[in-house]
């Protein structure tokens, strides 16, 4: 009887640990949905936020299957098109209550800029710091950062011609034009990097060399039985194309979440006079937050180069692709997306990547690094707390 009960508590522990998001998630986006139609925005937008980073945590978890399976460069892509999905669906959320405000359009705006300060500055600076103690250096392909930058770097100065444009005589019709322009530019650029990741230039984006972990386990692998992946657990079981399927369907899921999240949150920015700056920091790290779990853990594991490609891979998605997707939503809710964005986000921008070409154009990575990036993060985050 006693060794029934134990089965019974033993696979319920390991239940609850495999699906522990997906249970938070479901709980959660109930309970956000509960409160918002009893109008609590205050407890709406919060179990909704964690609503959506249980649910984002999933895909994460699925993408991360399907990037073993993969293999590099298409590894990275699966893993950061997972988080940016998360984040245009959010964005566009927003983007839907600016017909009720400005504040909410400055806030998407915010969110398109505040994505790739996340990603480069708290999602890399914590797992290099987090790599650097456990293993003191850490060693990636600096071509991959060298490119990634330069691309980086490339975008940045594309996103400034519009921002430039709203202190010449222009008229918003001049401004909204160069908007489409650079738009259609930037996503030009993304075919051309997709092309260059994938066909021409795959070496750019792979590790040079194996990791200590990996080496080591090999060697412990020839006396003994390799440990044997986790069959029990759903997505492993599945083939490729289902997990896809989840994917798009928990995505789905996350963007009627969203929604809760983007209108009684707008409500609360409004009441507290949250600046646009802020609000567009706490979305991208709602949307982040999955990845930076991934990263961390490969950072733990000596995988550095997957911390690389997640981190500069998701910032020029972010770039490259959210604009132009959010651009052509932008009519669909009725505003109109101009790229006229401020000096804080452009110049937080430029330094964000010139502070990542400095810290990993070596190819070496040390915890000191990670803690600059993180300092970095904490200065911007302060001026955006202020900024009005």
């Amino acid at each position: 009887m006693q060794s029934a009960t134990d089965s019974s508590s033993s696979a319920l522990q390991e239940f609850l640990q495999d699906y522990w998001d997906l249970l938070a998630g479901t709980l959660f986006g109930l309970l956000a949905l509960a409160f918002h139609l009893s109008h609590q925005p205050y407890l709406a937008t919060l179990f909704a936020g964690l609503g959506i980073a249980a649910f984002s945590f999933t895909v994460s978890e699925i993408a991360e299957i399907l990037a073993e399976r993969l293999q590099e460069p298409y590894a990275s892509f699966v893993l950061t098109f997972s988080a940016v999905a998360v984040e245009i669906l959010l964005l566009f959320m927003i983007l839907l209550e600016s017909s009720h405000g400005a504040h909410a359009l400055e806030t998407v705006k915010g969110g398109i800029i505040s994505a790739v300060i996340v990603d480069m500055n708290v999602l890399l600076g914590i797992a290099v710091f987090v790599g650097g103690l456990r293993f003191k250096e850490q060693e990636h392909n600096e071509d991959t950062s060298s490119t990634y930058t330069t691309i980086l770097l490339v975008a940045s100065v594309m996103l400034l011609v519009p921002s430039l444009l709203q202190y010449s005589k222009n008229s918003d019709e001049s401004l909204m034009t160069a908007s489409y322009i650079i738009a259609g530019f930037l996503m030009l650029y993304y075919v051309s990097i997709f092309i260059f990741q994938t066909r021409t230039h795959e070496h750019f984006f792979k590790a040079t060399a194996r990791s200590r972990i990996f080496r080591l386990r090999r060697k412990r692998a020839e006396g003994s039985e390799e440990e044997e992946e986790d069959e029990d657990y759903l997505f492993e079981r599945l083939p490729n194309m289902a997990n896809f399927f989840a994917i798009f369907f928990l995505i789905f899921l996350i963007g009627i979440i969203a929604e809760i999240f983007a209108s009684d949150g707008m409500q609360i920015a409004n009441d507290y006079g949250v600046s646009a700056a802020l609000a567009g920091l706490v979305i991208a790290i709602i949307s982040v937050s999955p990845e930076l779990f991934t990263a961390v853990k490969a950072a733990k594991s000596d995988q550095i180069q997957r911390v690389v490609n997640i981190a500069m891979g998701a910032s020029t998605v972010s770039i490259l692709l959210t604009v132009p997707i959010l651009m052509v939503l932008a009519p669909f809710a009725h505003v109109q997306l101009a790229l006229d964005f401020n000096s804080l986000q452009i110049g937080a921008l430029i330094l964000t990547v010139i502070l990542a070409w400095k810290t990993t154009d070596n190819g070496e990575t040390n915890y000191v690094e990670g803690i600059s990036h993180l300092m970095f993060f904490f200065a911007y985050a302060v001026i955006a707390a202020f900024y009005h």
